[in-house]
C-alpha cells in the first residue's frame, strides 16, 4: 500500500474536546489509526495547548496545522493574526507546528472585489511575517470563492494577489463550486501542501419530509426536496477519491485531512473509522 499522511480536522471533534479534554480526545484519534490533526474551532487555551503537546509526545498524534483569521470579524474572544500574532506564533512553536490556515474568506469581503483585494493585502503581509517565524500561511476554500469578478474566480484573484499564501483545497467545496477537484489541484500545483478530503453524496428525502407534506407543511417538504446534497465519509460519496489523492500527490500535497461537516446522526468515531477503512481499500496506508 502507498503511505500517505492523513489526519483529522478537529472541528469534527469539538464535543469530545470539550467533554474529554484535548489529551484524551487525541488519544482516541491515535487509537483509530490517525497520526495527525488540524486544529480548528478548538480554543487554544493554555491547558489545551499543554494537553496537545503531551498527546503528541505520548500518542504520536501530530498537530499538523492550526487555524487563525487575518483580522477580527466581530466574534467574541476571537484570536487573529492582527491582534494575537505573538500568541498564535508561540502556540505553533510550542507544538512544533509549521502551518496556519485561514478557514474562510471574511463575510464582508465576499461581495466586493475591492474587499477581496484588501483581504489579499492583509493575508500576504501576515504570510510574510509568519515566514520569518518558519510558519506557512494557507487559505482554505469553500464554494463561494468560485464567484467571478471580471471573469476571474475569487480563488484565482487571491492566488494572483497574495502570492505568499498556500492553498488548502477542500475537494467537496471545489465540486460544489462547479469545478473538478483533481483538475483544479493540478492547476494549483506547488501551492497545495494541504488538502481537505471531504466526500459528497446525494441523499434521499427523509420520511419526516413526507410527514410534513401530509400536514400541509409545504415549506418544510420543499426545503428537504431541494437540499439533498450531503457530506459523506471518504469513499462513501460520489467523488473520485483515488484520482483526487493521486492528483494531489503529483501536485505537491504533503498532508491530507478528513473533514465531514455533518454526520447525520452517526457517531464521529464511526465516521472516521469508515473513512480510514475506505482509504485502506483504495490502497493507502495512513501515516
Amino acid at each position: 500500500m502507498k503511505q500517505i499522511k492523513v489526519g483529522v480536522q478537529a472541528m469534527m471533534l469539538k464535543g469530545q474536546f470539550q467533554e474529554l479534554g484535548a489529551y484524551e480526545t487525541l488519544k482516541k484519534v491515535g487509537e483509530l489509526g490517525y497520526h495527525s490533526v488540524e486544529i480548528s474551532q478548538i480554543p487554544m487555551t493554555k491547558e489545551n495547548v499543554a494537553q496537545m503537546k503531551a498527546a503528541q509526545a505520548d500518542f504520536g498524534v501530530k498537530i499538523a496545522a492550526t487555524s487563525a483569521s487575518v483580522a477580527p470579524s466581530g466574534m467574541p474572544g476571537q484570536e487573529t493574526l492582527a491582534t494575537h500574532f505573538r500568541k498564535i506564533v508561540s502556540d505553533c512553536h510550542e507544538l512544533d507546528c509549521n502551518f496556519i490556515r485561514i478557514g474562510m474568506l471574511p463575510m464582508d469581503c465576499m461581495g466586493s472585489l475591492d474587499k477581496v483585494l484588501h483581504f489579499c493585502k492583509m493575508a500576504n503581509a501576515a504570510a510574510k511575517k509568519l515566514a520569518e517565524e518558519g510558519i506557512k500561511l494557507y487559505y482554505h476554500n469553500h464554494h463561494i470563492e468560485f464567484r467571478k469578478f471580471d471573469g476571474k474566480t475569487m480563488l484565482d484573484i487571491i492566488r494572483e494577489n497574495a502570492d505568499l499564501l498556500g492553498f488548502e483545497l477542500d475537494v467537496h467545496w471545489v465540486h460544489r463550486g462547479g469545478y473538478d477537484p483533481a483538475s483544479l489541484i493540478r492547476e494549483y500545483a506547488g501551492k497545495v501542501e494541504l488538502i481537505h478530503l471531504k466526500d459528497y453524496r446525494i441523499g434521499g428525502i427523509a420520511p419526516e419530509a413526507f410527514a410534513a407534506l401530509g400536514k400541509g407543511d409545504f415549506k418544510t417538504f420543499m426545503g428537504e426536496f431541494r437540499n439533498v446534497v450531503q457530506f459523506a465519509e471518504v469513499g462513501e460519496g460520489t467523488l473520485d477519491m483515488k484520482g483526487i489523492i493521486e492528483a494531489s500527490l503529483e501536485s505537491g500535497a504533503k498532508q491530507f485531512f478528513i473533514e465531514q461537516d455533518d454526520l447525520y446522526g452517526r457517531d464521529v468515531y464511526d465516521c472516521l473509522a469508515t473513512s480510514k477503512n475506505n482509504l485502506n481499500k483504495l490502497g493507502y496506508e495512513l501515516i
